[in-house]
């Protein structure tokens, strides 16, 4: 997934809590899976950076090889120059991105 392309702002953004909750009825359910879906993309963030840094491991004990990797620095200020998280889950969110089930309403849906 190439969170650079994502539309998400790279700065906090007043949002009206009501658009947020149109979806759902409840801001409070809106908020548990904007905040899920913000745990899956730090997650898959930190596996993305974890890979591609792997390749500059050093295996040597000795503290006189200690470098700077000019590689490792572009890797890590890309990184950090993103949108967090919680930014690119309501941006998913409100552009319906995100798939969502309440496994309550599915239940009664069922016993119907």
């Amino acid at each position: 997934m190439d969170y650079k392309k994502s539309k998400a702002p790279v700065n906090t953004v007043t949002r009206n809590v009501m658009d947020l909750c149109d979806e759902t009825g409840n801001i409070y359910e809106t908020v548990a899976i904007i905040a899920k879906r913000a745990n899956q993309i730090a997650v898959q963030i930190k596996e993305d950076l974890s890979k591609k840094l792997a390749e500059f491991a050093s295996y040597n004990d000795s503290l006189e090889e200690v470098f700077e990797n000019r590689e490792q620095i572009e890797i890590s200020r890309y990184y950090e120059k993103l949108p967090k998280p919680t930014l690119l889950a309501t941006q998913e969110f409100v552009e319906g991105k995100v798939y969502w089930r309440d496994p309550q309403k599915d239940a009664v849906a069922v016993a119907e």
